[in-house]
């Protein structure tokens, strides 16, 4: 999730900056010794009148599958080396830095060696950003993804630290909103409204997922889709797969896990959520699950009802 350098090369390390325990999988070789892959989400409510997602991982194996979020992610690692692909370009992560994802981009995410890496990120919507950053309209836009300050990512992680401990809200939200206006004034441009609008393959793009989304439960096929915007089969895949980072059905799987995640925060039960947003069974939104949140839906939706058990009424 955060960066070091920003380039295709991984950033020299050393190797004291580590820690003395590497995250690690249960199994494989060079596995043995070295912990499990850990991933923990926690929801705080009453930020800005929203919700806001928090995540704490250490991943030694896993590598997230191609996914966008609907909202900014905005993270820093905390030790070791993680490598990413965005927009096009292959980057590596190093503790310390910080890195942003913007709504909507497609990207990868994973160990750069058998370290593996730790990281904290929240997920702040874009109004969120926006009213933090003090602007009058427009869209904080990173046209560099990796950040390298140091003095932010310190107040990043004690901004986050805050909200998951949840003993004083106010002080969570008051370091939340001064360190994402801070990010923005440094290290964001903004672009004014409608100057991002879809063209192109960009609004093929937005015509197949909205399509996809509409019918989630029973999808069209790529034929009748095509046929419907008066495109070829390959005219479509390339188009959709040039401006969202991934094809057709992974997107959908990717949106259906988003969709379920809303279900299981509602109260639902895995095996409800899978079939209300069209998976085969609770085995296979599972399976894309953990690809793509790094958690299975039952341990998702027990930390969350724990929050919630957690929080003193008001």
């Amino acid at each position: 999730m955060a960066g070091g350098s920003g380039t295709s090369s991984p950033p020299d390390v050393p190797g004291g900056a580590r820690g003395s325990s590497g995250a690690g999988g249960s199994s494989g070789a060079g596995g043995a010794g070295r912990r499990p892959d850990r991933a923990v989400w926690t929801r705080v409510d009453g930020i800005q009148g929203a919700s806001l997602d928090l995540l704490n991982a250490r991943i030694a194996r896993r590598h997230y599958a191609p996914h966008a979020h609907d909202e900014y992610a905005i993270g820093v690692c905390v030790d070791g080396l993680e490598t990413m692909r965005y927009r096009g370009e292959r980057l590596y992560s190093a503790a310390g830095s910080i890195v942003v994802i913007e709504p909507g981009e497609a990207h990868t995410g994973g160990p750069a060696d058998q370290d593996g890496f730790a990281y904290l990120c929240l997920y702040p919507t874009a109004e969120l950003v926006g009213a933090a950053s003090g602007w009058d309209g427009g869209l904080p836009h990173f046209r560099e993804p990796i950040v390298d300050d140091p003095g932010l990512a310190g107040r990043l992680r004690l901004a986050h630290r805050s909200l998951r401990l949840g003993d004083d809200p106010l002080e969570g939200e008051s370091r939340l909103l001064e360190v994402l206006g801070a990010i923005v004034r440094r290290h964001a441009v903004r672009v004014p409204p409608g100057e991002a609008g879809p063209h192109g393959a960009s609004g093929i793009a937005r015509a197949v997922a909205a399509r996809l989304s509409d019918e989630l439960v029973g999808p069209p096929t790529l034929a009748e889709v095509a046929a419907d915007l008066g495109l070829s089969r390959y005219q479509l895949l390339r188009a959709f797969r040039d401006s969202m980072g991934m094809p057709p059905y992974a997107w959908l799987a990717q949106h259906r896990v988003a969709r379920a995640r809303t279900l299981l925060d509602a109260g639902h039960r895995p095996a409800e959520a899978a079939s209300l947003v069209g998976f085969a069974d609770q085995a296979h939104l599972t399976r894309w699950f953990r690809r793509v949140l790094g958690v299975t839906p039952g341990a998702y939706r027990n930390s969350v009802q724990d929050r919630a058990r957690r929080r003193p009424a008001s």
